[in-house]
């Protein structure tokens, strides 16, 4: 094993000296997890030399080079001076350390000359291209579920995510990589793991690590997939997400338990403003499928595209969706597209616009509309941050508008509508029906109904809407 990190270890912290302020033992902490640990003068080069060549040779364990420094060096009056982090040297007429730090270190002064060059602003403009390594996937053939198919969406992830494995992997080619983080039961992808043990990645509960080391891997070519609960792999670690958008990587971050779905685990694992977090990372897509047959597609979608995606869903068995005449709407010849809304139900009195968990029950709010003779529209939109515009029209030209959603209200579908609507001159009466609150413990339809959410509650919400 040729692993070999170095620590540049100058005992200084932005408050002070590292013994003051945060002691610690690195070198025992190395040891402890059975690295190797070679400690030198960090401004040695024939030291650090050695130390590169006999860590090279260790094949029991990796190395860790502890390489003792001083901050400031080469310059005297900067030496262990951690107030010199991040900060310009004084110019002052009579203590000017810039001119000091220049001499001493035996450089041409040319500081003016590069104002000159700022302010003309005449330098290279040099445009970063960003090369994306290319992975061929064949996403094989969809999966058909029927209405007796009792299955959650996370099943069906897992079970197109197996295809693809069985698909690609013969003759074994290393394409593809799923990272967890001890949730594969729950995450579905414990049939990797068992199957193909070489491309399962186990982080255990370090998300954070683990995002950073996925979305890495995901630059290179291979199809790399992150598993988590949405509070973990989205919330916990936004920084590490906003960071892999940054670096323009290609990770396919699958989210289970979105939602107020979570079964009992109460508020803290409630992912309940994972479109609102996702819509400030500028390359991010996503996707809330609405059953298990456009989990399943939308599952081999983003398996064969290059970029960030992100794919949400919750806990709990969902009903395959049909259409008004029975039929499975997902399945058959059905093709997921990136940003098509679909259209689930006609009708002209109003038109309600809802995605993942919600659509099944938007149908259920529907049928009974039905019954008192109210025909509205039932649009799924599984990809809320790409809205069709044309699509808004036909919603608003029906003069009454509801968003229907398992999500924060303020941060989700209905707040993107809204905006869009206003952008393009539309008006009608519009409702939003989403999560208010930190919601508590229990199963989901009892939830959605503390929260306004339930079929019923729709119901009398479209009622509402189009009385005068």
């Amino acid at each position: 094993m040729n692993l070999i990190a170095i620590v540049d270890f100058n005992n200084r912290q932005i408050s002070g000296v590292r013994e003051e302020i945060m002691p610690q033992n690195v070198r025992a902490n190395y040891e402890a997890d059975g690295w190797e640990v070679i400690e030198i003068d960090g401004h040695n080069y024939q030291e650090i030399y050695q130390a590169l060549r006999s860590a090279t040779h260790q094949k029991k364990s990796p190395t860790m080079i502890l390489a003792h420094t001083v901050m400031g060096k080469g310059v005297q009056f900067m030496h262990h001076k951690e107030k010199y982090h991040g900060a310009p040297l004084k110019q002052d007429e009579k203590n000017n350390e810039y001119k000091d730090a220049m001499a001493e270190l035996g450089l041409d002064d040319r500081l003016d000359e590069y104002k000159k060059m700022r302010a003309s602003r005449s330098f290279p403009q040099i445009k970063r291209e960003i090369k994306v390594a290319e992975v061929k996937i064949d996403p094989g053939t969809p999966r058909n579920y029927t209405a007796q198919d009792k299955l959650d969406n996370r099943s069906a992830w897992g079970n197109a995510l197996l295809d693809i494995f069985e698909k690609n992997l013969k003759p074994r080619e290393k394409v593809l990589a799923v990272f967890d983080c001890d949730l594969m039961p729950s995450v579905k992808t414990e049939a990797i793991q068992k199957k193909f043990p070489d491309y399962f990645f186990q982080g255990g509960i370090q998300e954070h690590n683990t995002a950073s080391i996925a979305g890495a891997l995901s630059r290179l070519p291979v199809r790399v997939y992150f598993a988590d609960f949405g509070v973990f792999g989205i919330d916990e670690t936004f920084n590490q997400e906003r960071l892999n958008d940054i670096n323009h990587t290609n990770l396919k971050l699958v989210l289970t338990h979105c939602g107020l779905d979570v079964g009992e685990d109460g508020k803290t694992h409630q992912c309940i403003d994972y479109l609102g977090l996702a819509s400030n990372l500028f390359g991010f897509k996503v996707i809330v499928p609405a059953d298990p047959n456009q989990t399943d597609r939308a599952t081999r979608f983003i398996s064969v595209q290059d970029g960030n995606f992100l794919l949400a869903m919750g806990r709990s068995p969902t009903p395959v969706i049909l259409d008004e005449n029975g039929n499975t709407f997902f399945s058959g010849g059905y093709e997921f597209v990136y940003g098509r809304i679909d259209k689930l139900r006609e009708g002209g009195r109003a038109a309600i616009f809802t995605m993942g968990a919600m659509v099944s029950r938007a149908i259920k709010a529907w049928e009974i509309l039905k019954e008192k003779g109210l025909l509205v529209k039932i649009f799924n939109v599984s990809c809320p941050m790409s809205l069709d515009d044309e699509v808004l029209k036909e919603a608003f030209g029906t003069g009454a508008v509801l968003s229907y959603e398992d999500h924060h209200i303020e941060t989700g579908l209905g707040a993107r509508i809204a905006l869009r609507a206003t952008e393009l001159g539309l008006s009608a009466k519009f409702k939003r029906l989403g999560v208010r609150n930190y919601s508590g413990s229990g199963k989901p339809d009892d939830l959605y109904k503390m929260e306004k959410l339930s079929p019923e509650d729709l119901v009398d919400s479209v009622i509402n809407l189009l009385k005068p």
